[in-house]
């Protein structure tokens, strides 16, 4: 039985979660034809979420971009692995050396980290320099857990593809002999979380996102259908590293919206 099949013989889609950065925008600008097809995609009876696994920017000022660029989105759709990660450190109660942009820290406000017992990694170009890796090293030598808000290979940028945080985590693991807890995506956890509050089960949901393995696979995982987008990060022959493979490939996200409207609703 083929994925549509498939998809005929479940239950009526209900919730779709939309990656931000590769599928509605790259940095300061939007996809062509992104806004058109989310307004489409709005008049249609399902729950809308936007999850990110962006590091670089507080959901304040990510919802102000996105407003910016012309998108309709409200900040209570937006769920970001700094929200998982918050969530994570106050139920651990720690006070975490925080490698982030410095553009992320408002999503941390309140949090202790004095003394830090814990480390914690994004996407941090400024501060992956040889002196902050070795106080997180020596930090997670001496038992701090180390949390990684993602392990995405790279991005997209506008001037091309870009290291992302999983590089310097790996090397952490590496020389700590130690694991990560992962937060963002494509940990299941992140993708249930999102559909938290929506009474939609993910059986009724589908995800939209350039990143093959941690959009298309997580969600797949999660029990949810993935549509990859040619954009962003998106290489040719990036539909082969996961398996199952992703249930629809497609150009853009306008695409993938005509697709829904026309054969999952």
């Amino acid at each position: 039985m083929d994925s549509r099949a498939r998809m005929a013989a479940r239950r009526v889609l209900k919730a779709v979660l939309v990656d931000l950065s590769g599928t509605l925008h790259i940095e300061d600008s939007a996809v062509p034809g992104a806004q058109e097809a989310l307004k489409r995609l709005r008049g249609a009876p399902v729950t809308i979420r936007f999850v990110t696994n962006t590091t670089k920017e507080c959901k304040r000022d990510l919802l102000g971009r996105l407003q910016k660029l012309g998108f309709d989105i409200a900040e209570d759709e937006i769920f970001t692995s700094l929200t998982a990660a918050r969530s994570l450190l106050e139920q651990k109660q720690v006070r975490p050396l925080l490698l982030v942009d410095d553009n992320a820290l408002h999503d941390f406000r309140g949090i202790a980290t004095n003394d830090p017992n814990a480390v914690v990694v994004g996407l941090a170009p400024e501060h992956f320099n040889y002196q902050m890796m070795n106080q997180a090293f020596r930090l997670i030598l001496d038992g701090a857990p180390l949390i990684a808000i993602h392990k995405a290979r790279y991005y997209k940028r506008k001037d091309g593809l870009a290291l992302g945080p999983g590089p310097f985590v790996t090397g952490l693991e590496y020389a700590t002999d130690s694991k990560a807890t992962v937060v963002g995506k494509p940990e299941k956890t992140f993708f249930l979380e999102a559909l938290r509050g929506t009474g939609c089960t993910p059986e009724e949901t589908v995800m939209i996102g350039d990143d093959c393995r941690d959009d298309v696979g997580g969600a797949q995982n999660a029990g949810m259908l993935g549509i990859l987008v040619k954009t962003g990060k998106y290489r040719p022959e990036d539909e082969s590293k996961i398996s199952p493979c992703p249930y629809l490939t497609c150009e853009s996200f306008p695409k993938a919206v005509e697709h829904i409207l026309q054969h999952l609703l």
